[in-house]
């Protein structure tokens, strides 16, 4: 096993006990933390996923706690997109229409092939159609 790659849904499903993979993902991150690898994420995640809280009715209180975890953790990368990271993710944005992926997606995958990552804790199947795993299911 190597890092695994969190996406927006799989904090939220990790953090919110009533989520319907939050099993899946706390397995899923204990597996990484036990064999001593990372997370990785990026702020682009961190920014949707406080939306997703709100749309989920998260009270402030335990998004601002959830967050503030996720942010010192030091087995969580937090990858800024970076300049030609930012080049890369719009190009491949415009270079597929027949999909509905949005910026942020496209950011996840151009960061996860740069980082070699093959394993996403997700449960959005964009992540398949661009050649990833997705684990949760």
């Amino acid at each position: 096993m190597t890092d695994r790659f969190v996406d927006t849904s799989g904090w939220a499903a990790w953090g919110c006990l009533d989520e319907p993979h939050h099993i899946h993902a706390a397995v899923a991150f204990q597996e990484v933390w036990d064999c001593g690898h990372r997370l990785v994420t990026t702020t682009y995640i961190l920014a949707e996923l406080t939306a997703l809280f709100i749309r989920l009715r998260v009270p402030r209180e335990q998004q601002i706690e959830l967050l503030g975890e996720i942010r010192s953790d030091p087995s969580v990368v937090v990858e800024a997109i970076e300049p030609t990271w930012l080049d890369s993710t719009w190009k491949l944005w415009a270079s597929r229409p027949d999909k509905e992926w949005t910026v942020v997606d496209c950011a996840s995958f151009v960061v996860m092939r740069s980082r070699s990552l093959t394993e996403a804790i997700t449960a959005d199947h964009h992540f398949e159609q661009a050649g990833f795993i997705r684990l949760l299911k």
